[in-house]
């Protein structure tokens, strides 16, 4: 919705009953997962990073949270609301603070870490742990 570079950013997501994630989470009481939540003020942070001078064409890979609360439930038929703002960048690390809200209330804040890596590395098919393992 709104965008300052190198300051802060704001986007919302329209939750609608019809998403798939309603039918297990929980069955009669239907509540957006926090995990997903997590997700939607990850994906304003990730913007907003990227919108920093030198960063177009990055990828921003989530790296953590920390101080992440959940206030309120996020209901079908809510419009969630997230307000990112820039607290740090050091190198290619970048660190914002979220807080989504429904109706001006706050649903979930906390604060979010990402590395942004150039988006045309290469990655050896064997460099991951998951491969690795895999190897075993």
């Amino acid at each position: 919705m709104e965008l300052v570079p190198d300051k802060s950013a704001r986007g919302y997501k329209n939750v609608t009953i019809n998403e798939e994630f309603f039918e297990g989470h929980f069955p009669g009481h239907a509540v957006m997962p926090g995990v997903l939540v997590c997700e939607a003020m990850a994906q304003v942070g990730g913007v907003l990073l990227l919108s920093k001078t030198g960063n177009a064409g990055k990828l921003a890979y989530f790296g953590g949270m920390d101080h992440v609360r959940f206030r309120k439930p996020v209901l079908p038929g809510d419009t969630l609301v997230t307000d990112v703002e820039l607290i740090a960048t050091k190198g290619n690390i970048g660190k914002v603070r979220a807080i989504a809200r429904v109706d001006n209330e706050i649903a979930a804040e906390g604060e979010f870490i990402f590395a942004l890596v150039d988006r045309d590395k290469k990655r050896n098919i064997g460099d991951s742990a998951v491969e690795k393992s895999r190897e075993e």
